[in-house]
């Protein structure tokens, strides 16, 4: 089975007695333990394209199951390395507004959401915008995804105790202007990335949490000091990634407001059109008639504002930190799928999928 933008779709099957010998091949290529058949494994392959300069880093996962040892591979395509942050859909006040931040002397860059949802993508088009001779960037990953040519990369090791908490304080004393931590996992770890933003750097750093606002709760429910939190964090954003719709098969479709709401109760409020115009793709042998070809991601981003800061030392809701997102002109995720709707970038049912209308955000 493949999974092709987000969906995992079946895409034949062979004969048992070739699996063995597919497993074998697979684990010579990545260096990894073929008498190994009872542990987890994990390795990687680069390979290079033909009559093309660039290459396909793909990371192997393999875990005994009950059925006998299942692998997964993830393709982490080269081109992606030249993404910036214009090219990653961001609204312009929402580009702005981490570039602003980007240029702050320190202070923390949080990017929330689910693993696979792009977070890592991010913040690495950030850095290139950052990535000058005269700034010291270094990075700690898990692992690390894409060289970037300028920026000191240090991949975590489980083995030899170079971990993201070890490798942040030895980072610290590594002159740098700029770090970058792949994820924060534990309080040792968000309490020494504080610390460290607090001394006169700009960290930059991702982390597992529902939205903007649920993860400032979440480092506070950390034991991070509400203090320390506000007068570090800078930007707190999170993302999700949508389809894109197929530019070989789109079509457009006029609905009455009426309709809408008949049809798509959850996203009708806001449309505020009389008569809409939407996009999909019918489907076509270039995007596999699924209508779908590539992806985009959609935001919301919460600026910390001397008001924020104020909840932040008070315990607040994520509801409040919302509230006043808001006043001072925050779009959650899904109003920023619903602009890409209109654009005709992707659909209502993709945007759907993976967010929910603010007033019933879970």
């Amino acid at each position: 089975r493949f999974r092709i933008d987000g969906v995992l779709q079946e895409a034949g099957r062979f004969p048992k007695e070739y699996y063995e010998n597919i497993l074998n091949r697979v684990k010579v290529e990545a260096r990894l333990r073929i008498d190994e058949h009872y542990s987890a494994q994990d390795g990687a392959i680069r390979y290079t394209l033909k009559g093309k300069d660039d290459s396909v880093d793909v990371r192997i996962s393999i875990v005994p199951t009950l059925d006998g040892e299942k692998i997964v591979l993830r393709l982490l395509a080269g081109y992606t390395r030249s993404l910036t942050l214009a090219d990653l859909g961001l609204s312009p006040e929402n580009q702005n507004l981490v570039e602003d931040a980007g240029k702050k002397p320190f202070g923390m860059i949080l990017i929330t959401g689910p693993t696979g949802s792009g977070k890592t993508t991010t913040l690495y088009a950030l850095l290139k915008t950052l990535n000058r001779v005269d700034v010291n960037i270094t990075t700690i990953e898990d692992p690390v995804e894409y060289k970037i040519p300028g920026i000191n990369q240090i991949q975590v090791n489980n083995q030899t105790n170079l971990t993201f908490s070890q490798g942040l304080r030895s980072i610290v004393r590594q002159d740098p202007d700029i770090v970058l931590v792949g994820e924060i996992r534990d309080e040792e770890t968000a309490e020494i990335a504080v610390n460290a933003s607090l001394t006169g750097h700009l960290l930059l750093s991702t982390f597992h949490a529902n939205d903007a606002a649920t993860s400032i709760l979440r480092l506070l429910d950390m034991g991070i000091e509400p203090f320390l939190l506000a007068s570090t964090l800078e930007v707190v954003g999170s993302q999700r990634l949508v389809r894109k719709i197929c530019e070989h098969c789109k079509a457009s479709f006029s609905l009455d407001k009426k309709t809408l709401i008949k049809d798509i109760p959850l996203a009708a409020p806001f449309f505020k059109e009389s008569k809409i115009t939407i996009y999909k793709g019918k489907g076509c042998d270039v995007c596999n008639h699924t209508g779908y070809r590539g992806r985009v991601a959609i935001y919301e981003f919460i600026k910390v504002t001397p008001e924020i800061e104020e909840l932040i030392m008070h315990n607040p809701s994520s509801e409040a930190i919302w509230k006043e997102s808001k006043k001072r002109g925050g779009q959650s995720m899904f109003e920023d799928g619903i602009a890409k709707v209109k654009e005709g970038i992707t659909t209502v049912e993709e945007v759907l999928r993976v967010s929910s209308p603010p007033e019933i955000k879970k």
